[in-house]
């Protein structure tokens, strides 16, 4: 919106031409981000105590966890408001980059929203039945690549195809059945992701600032023509403009931080884990890089594993051994693998600095497969 009011006025005023560039734009969405959060957060924060949109706390989780029961939750509000307000604010509006992108993030958004009122509110204890989560999940994924078959971002590359990491201009053109259910993949994925990482104060909440400050720069340096070709990667003109939407959430997620660091006074609930990983699985699509979100999302994919790991063999054995044989024999002692840790008595601080570092360590990865090329 500002792009629209005041780039036009640099040519009689100079100091306008600041709003002409993405990296001024990036920043400003990032700030006015994280300040939107300050503000509006206490604010939600009491609306949820006040209305008692408390967390509900499974009996088999952790002890320590207990205490936790009754901390307001659908705290992802905050987070999508302090992210589509200033990507609506500092991008421009023609971009159907950031059309999708904050399409993806009110779509997951809504369906987390729905799940935690009817769990919460209602007092339904399953929330939204799986299966209807699953269906709104789907739903948008299988949107997203009729949308972009039918209507391509960029006529510079085919629609239907994926960059390979650490090789030079190698893509992988996916038949169009083919390309609709690796884009459904990829969403309902990323979005279930970081909902099972969503366990701890600040953990999910740190991981998506990490991984999505890598996507910032994902954005920025294939909507660049120099640098495309400078780094063997392709040239996506528009693309750039994601970066201010990455800012965005970037800073809406630090600032939820804020109220959401150890001992929290809010969690996102599924409204926010939904949004979070439906954004970054739809950034990692439109900027066709779904291999290096699996890299850069590193910690977000070994906690999905962990759960189908623990679930596929707990079954197997409980079919093959009996129950008593599959309790006493679980691959991990908890599942996500967050919860693994703090039973082998790590605090939960650690295990989220600790993770928040390996979060690190494989964004910078991600970013070293550029100059692999």
């Amino acid at each position: 919106m500002l792009y629209h009011w005041l780039a036009p006025l640099a040519r009689t005023h100079i100091i306008f031409n600041l709003f002409n560039y993405i990296t001024f734009r990036a920043a400003g969405a990032t700030v006015t981000a994280l300040l939107l959060a300050f503000i509006v957060g206490p604010w939600i924060i009491g609306k949820l105590r006040e209305h008692r949109i408390g967390q509900i706390v499974r009996a088999e989780g952790p002890t320590s966890h207990h205490g936790k029961r009754g901390t307001p939750t659908m705290g992802g509000l905050i987070i999508i408001l302090a992210t589509v307000v200033p990507t609506l604010l500092w991008a421009r509006l023609d971009s159907r980059y950031v059309i999708v992108a904050v399409a993806a993030t009110l779509w997951m958004g809504l369906i987390g929203f729905l799940d935690d009122y009817l769990k919460i509110v209602r007092g339904q204890s399953q929330g939204l039945v799986a299966r209807w989560k699953l269906v709104g999940q789907v739903s948008f994924g299988v949107g997203l690549g009729i949308y972009l078959l039918l209507f391509p971002l960029t006529n510079s590359v085919d629609p239907n195809a994926t960059q390979l990491p650490f090789f030079k201009y190698i893509v992988w053109v996916l038949p169009w059945p083919i390309y609709l259910a690796f884009v459904t993949f990829v969403t309902t994925a990323s979005s279930n992701a970081v909902n099972l990482t969503d366990g701890l104060d600040g953990l999910a909440a740190g991981l998506t600032v990490i991984a999505v400050g890598a996507f910032a720069i994902f954005a920025y340096l294939f909507g660049r023509v120099d640098a495309a070709r400078y780094l063997g990667v392709l040239h996506l003109p528009g693309a750039g403009e994601l970066t201010i939407f990455c800012g965005a959430l970037m800073g809406g997620a630090l600032g939820f931080l804020w109220f959401n660091a150890h001992p929290a006074q809010v969690f996102m609930g599924d409204t926010g884990a939904l949004a979070i990983g439906g954004a970054l699985g739809t950034v990692a699509i439109l900027l066709k890089t779904e291999f290096l979100l699996l890299i850069a999302g590193a910690v977000f994919a070994a906690e999905t594993l962990s759960v189908l790991i623990q679930t596929t063999t707990y079954k197997w054995r409980k079919r093959r051994y009996g129950k008593e044989y599959a309790d006493a024999h679980k691959v991990f002692r908890m599942a996500p693998l967050h919860h693994h840790f703090e039973k082998l008595g790590w605090a939960e601080p650690q295990v989220v600095m600790r993770f928040y570092i390996l979060g690190v360590l494989c964004a910078m990865i991600a970013l070293a497969t550029l100059k692999v090329r």
